[in-house]
């Protein structure tokens, strides 16, 4: 799991700078960037309900093998329609689109494999260790970008679409690996005291009304949605100001030689995720498994709203883009290592449906929310009031408070939930 991990990030490292490249070549990039996010919240309100479909009716191993192909065919379709049309906005903006929904359900769909596999106690022990693979990655995603700076840019994708059938393969390995070890379980039981206490029975309806109708997971949803909501802010303004970066240079005539100014927008991004991700593996080596297990997930829950209201506060008072790119450093590696291991330890309590759909439809459909959300105040504080970043991050702050709140109200469900599964599986024992 950890190496699939570990290969699945890599591969999206790989794609994120071109997606970038892609659209930021546009004087309003930043600002298509916010509305193409508010785009793909629509479209997964068509895919994950198709998903959950899918995923309702097909067995696990199947599911992931699957969609993991469907979107690295993709891949090879997009290099070649670059061939002839690479320098169309449109097509800028149908990548955008694309690696927003690939993002959202391919990633979603390994955790969720990860949830089903492992019991709470061991989530909290293993969750850590496999959240190095996918540092890790991201890590080397990043390497491979700057390795081949200059490379054109949809030759890119063809690297990734391979990376992602073997992430396929690795699926299907895992897949059987545990069929076996249950299966040797199950042989090994000497008496019912030995076998595991039986699974809750599934969960009815869709996913999404799986998510309505239980407290816990609306508290998740709303959470997500915050917590993205102040991101794809952040997003927006360091993409304003890259833009502004990238044209000085260009009508300077400083652009590196031999690379144009999307090249040029894309190695600052290769540079940029590679401190992400870089820092972000150290936290997954050496803070986040010590975090979690003295500090416990009520510790670590709150380290990123702290940090994030700081760098919100300092880009108010500073909004410089050398202060907003370390601020960002600060946030996202904190996001992809720490803030995602808590993430997907929330849903260990959960059932087995809630894990495959439910965790789909917010992991997607409600992070594209927080999405929608940031188009929203891009369109009215960007485009009608004409306010830049310093207000952008007046406002990340203010919902960086009701975040934190949210997030204590999870924490208390959370608990209950824990406290009455031990009292099931003590009725279960004969």
């Amino acid at each position: 799991m950890s190496l699939n991990l570990f290969l699945l990030l890599a591969a999206y490292y790989v794609i994120k700078p071109v997606r970038e490249a892609l659209i930021l070549v546009d004087p309003r990039g930043a600002e298509y960037k916010s509305y193409m996010s508010a785009v793909i919240g629509v479209g997964l309100l068509f895919a994950v309900p198709a998903y959950s479909a899918f995923a309702k009716r097909v067995p696990r191993n199947r599911v992931v093998v699957t969609v993991t192909l469907f979107f690295a065919s993709n891949l090879v379709a997009f290099y070649f329609v670059g061939l002839f049309y690479r320098d169309q906005l449109w097509l800028g903006l149908l990548f955008y689109f694309w690696v927003g929904i690939f993002n959202m359900m391919v990633v979603a769909k390994l955790w969720a494999l990860a949830n089903d596999l492992y019991t709470d106690e061991q989530g909290a022990r293993l969750f850590p260790l496999i959240g190095v693979g996918a540092s890790a990655g991201s890590v080397g995603g990043s390497i491979y970008g700057i390795v081949t700076r200059g490379t054109d840019l949809f030759v890119m994708l063809l690297a990734a679409a391979f990376t992602l059938v073997v992430v396929a393969g690795l699926s299907q390995l895992v897949h059987r690996r545990e069929i076996r070890r249950d299966a040797e379980k199950t042989a090994a039981a000497k008496s019912p005291s030995d076998a595991k206490v039986p699974p809750v029975p599934p969960d009815g309806g869709g996913a999404f009304e799986l998510v309505w109708k239980t407290p816990y997971l609306v508290l998740i949803a709303a959470f997500t949605v915050l917590f993205t909501l102040v991101n794809t802010n952040g997003e927006f303004m360091i993409g304003s100001l890259v833009y502004e970066w990238a044209s000085g240079l260009d009508a300077a005539g400083l652009l590196p030689a031999g690379m144009d100014t999307g090249q040029t927008i894309k190695a600052w991004f290769d540079d940029f995720y590679l401190w992400v991700n870089g820092v972000g593996l150290v936290l997954q080596l050496f803070v986040v498994s010590r975090l979690v297990k003295y500090g416990g997930i009520k510790v670590a829950f709150f380290v990123l709203p702290v940090i994030a209201l700081i760098d919100a506060t300092l880009v108010g008072l500073f909004p410089l883009l050398l202060i907003l790119r370390y601020g960002k450093i600060a946030d996202n590696s904190l996001d992809y290592s720490l803030n995602n291991t808590v993430r997907n330890m929330l849903w260990l309590p959960t059932t087995t449906e809630m894990k495959y759909r439910a965790k789909q439809a917010i992991d997607s459909f409600f992070v594209r929310m927080g999405d929608v959300g940031s188009a929203i105040f891009v369109f009215v504080m960007a485009n009608q009031l004409g306010l830049g970043v310093r207000a952008f991050a007046a406002a990340n702050a203010v919902m960086i408070v009701g975040w934190i709140f949210v997030a204590v109200l999870i924490l208390r469900l959370r608990k209950s939930l824990l406290a009455e599964r031990g009292r099931g599986a003590q009725n279960a024992d004969p």
